[in-house]
């Protein structure tokens, strides 16, 4: 695979050309899916961060470590083809908490984004549909506080609170109304009211939606009601399947 486009493309184990001659960067599937440079199309639209964009949930480097969650995860990736269904059956919301960081959470969370986007691809392409231009995002909340951060700090120079407002306020509208969403990382603690706010609206308008949403913190599912209003927390509760991850951190590890 290593001198074709199928190392660089999500496609590939499910593609009868992955490997062969028509597998380049001409591929009329994977320009759709990454784009004609590979940095941009469905994936590059997802925002997914650069060390996730070709993970799955068979080629996750969490999947060994984590064998039950992984089967959980393989058990909920399968009821993807849920969004094509004109019945009431949808698909479930997500929780991945563990109290320790680098156990996994963020890792999965992408690998499951990326099969979602790969289900939404081929399940179009096989009904006659076209496939979404965005059909997933990834918010990294961390990464969000910090333009919120850096747009209202006194005396901040309008050449950096002015693109750092636009990324901000643009990540909301997308992540409010996007078919599926990955919310990494939401314990956060330290944000200001006016930020937490942003952030209840965005969960808040996608639960009312029921559109499918995961979620990853070291925070319990029971105690999120020290994050946010009491009556989204219980619905999110409600809507959520809880999945906790073991062990210590295994951050750097990685080969």
């Amino acid at each position: 695979m290593s001198d074709k486009h199928a190392s660089r493309c999500l496609l590939a184990a499910r593609c009868s050309l992955a490997d062969s001659p028509a597998c380049n960067r001409l591929c009329a599937a994977y320009i759709a899916v990454h784009g004609l440079a590979g940095a941009s199309g469905r994936v590059g639209a997802a925002n997914v961060p650069d060390a996730y964009r070709l993970l799955t949930l068979a080629t996750s480097p969490a999947r060994e470590g984590q064998p039950d969650v992984y089967r959980s995860a393989d058990k909920y990736a399968a009821t993807f083809t849920r969004q094509f269904s004109g019945d009431d059956l949808r698909i479930k919301s997500l929780y991945l908490y563990s109290l320790a960081p680098g156990t996994g959470k963020t890792t999965t969370a992408a690998a499951l984004l990326n099969e979602y986007l790969i289900a939404h691809y081929i399940g179009s392409v096989k009904r006659g549909l076209t496939p979404l231009e965005r059909p997933a995002y990834f918010l990294d909340v961390n990464e969000w506080q910090t333009d919120y951060n850096a747009f209202n700090r006194p005396r901040v120079p309008e050449d950096v609170a002015a693109p750092a407002a636009e990324r901000y306020y643009a990540a909301q509208r997308i992540s409010m109304n996007v078919p599926f969403l990955v919310a990494d990382d939401i314990g956060v603690r330290d944000a200001s009211e006016a930020f937490r706010a942003d952030l209840h609206t965005v969960i808040n308008t996608r639960v009312a939606s029921e559109l499918p949403t995961i979620y990853t913190s070291n925070i319990p599912l029971s105690e999120i009601g020290a994050l946010f209003d009491r009556r989204l927390a219980d619905r999110i509760r409600d809507l959520c399947a809880e999945i906790t991850f073991k062990g210590e951190s295994r951050r750097g590890m990685r080969t």
